[in-house]
C-alpha cells in the first residue's frame, strides 16, 4: 500500500490551519501543523514531511529565515502561502530556496496542483522516477540525449538555448526567479543580466511555441521569473 504524502503546514492563522487540515486530509494527505517558526523547524527535523506549506508572517521568525534554516540541511519542497504580494517578497523567498509561492486568499485547487508539482519534482530529484525526458504538448525534451523534438521534428538549439530549456524543463511547474536561472545556466557573475535571459527566452519561444506571443509552455511570472509548463 502506498503511504499517504505528508504535509507540514507552518502558519499562525487558526482558520488556515483548520481549512488545510480538513481539505488536505480529505485528499488523502497526512497533515501536521505548527504555529511558530521554531516549532515548524523542530517538526520538520524530527519527522521530515514530503512538502512544507509555509507562511512568511510568523510570530517568532520571519518565514524567509525558516526557509534559509531548512535549506541548510534539506531539499524538502517548500510552498510559501502568504499575504505578501510584492514581487520583491516573492523573489526573496524563491531565491532563498522556496519552490513555489501563492498569495492569500488562494484557490485550493491551485494549491493542490502546486503540491502535486512539488511532489513530482522531489521524486525526480531523488531519482525514483528515472525521467530522462520531459514532454510539453508537441514538445519532447530528451535530457539525456540533449535533443529536442516538436511534432516529431528535431529542433535545432544552440548549446546555451538547450541548457536554458533543460533547466526549465527539469524544474517543470516550479516558479524560477531570473537570478536563479541566470546563476544556474550562466553562472553567478551573470546573475543580474535579466535582459540577457529575456533574449534567450524569446528565442526559445520562437522555436518551440505555436504562437510565441501567447506562450503555452515557457510562461512568464511577472516581476519574478519563468515557469515551464509540462504535461502531467
Amino acid at each position: 500500500m502506498t503511504s499517504r504524502p505528508r504535509v507540514l503546514v507552518i502558519d499562525d492563522e487558526p482558520q488556515i490551519l483548520r481549512a488545510l487540515r480538513t481539505i488536505l486530509g480529505e485528499k488523502r494527505f497526512e497533515v501536521t501543523t505548527a504555529t511558530r517558526g521554531e516549532e515548524g523547524l523542530a517538526r520538520a527535523a524530527a519527522d521530515p514531511p514530503d512538502v512544507i506549506i509555509l507562511d512568511l508572517g510568523l510570530p517568532d521568525l520571519d518565514g524567509v529565515t525558516v526557509i534559509e534554516r531548512l535549506r541548510e540541511w534539506t531539499q524538502i519542497p517548500i510552498i510559501v502561502l502568504s499575504v505578501r504580494e510584492r514581487d520583491a517578497d516573492k523573489v526573496e523567498a524563491l531565491d532563498k530556496g522556496a519552490d513555489d509561492y501563492l498569495t492569500k486568499p488562494f484557490s485550493i485547487e491551485e494549491l493542490l496542483a502546486r503540491i502535486r508539482v512539488a511532489l513530482r519534482h522531489d521524486a525526480r530529484l531523488l531519482g525514483s522516477l528515472g525521467e530522462a525526458s520531459v514532454t510539453a504538448g508537441p514538445i519532447r525534451i530528451d535530457l539525456a540525449q540533449h535533443s529536442v523534438r516538436r511534432d516529431g521534428e528535431e529542433v535545432e538549439l544552440t548549446a546555451t538555448e538547450f541548457r536554458l530549456l533543460a533547466y526549465l524543463a527539469a524544474n517543470a511547474g516550479r516558479v524560477l526567479t531570473h537570478r536563479g536561472i541566470l546563476t544556474s545556466v550562466w553562472g553567478p557573475t551573470e546573475a543580474d543580466h535579466v535582459e540577457y535571459l529575456r533574449v534567450y527566452v524569446r528565442q526559445l519561444r520562437k522555436k518551440l511555441e505555436p504562437d510565441p506571443e501567447r506562450p503555452q509552455y515557457v510562461l512568464t511570472e511577472p516581476g519574478v521569473g519563468y515557469r515551464f509548463l509540462a504535461d502531467d
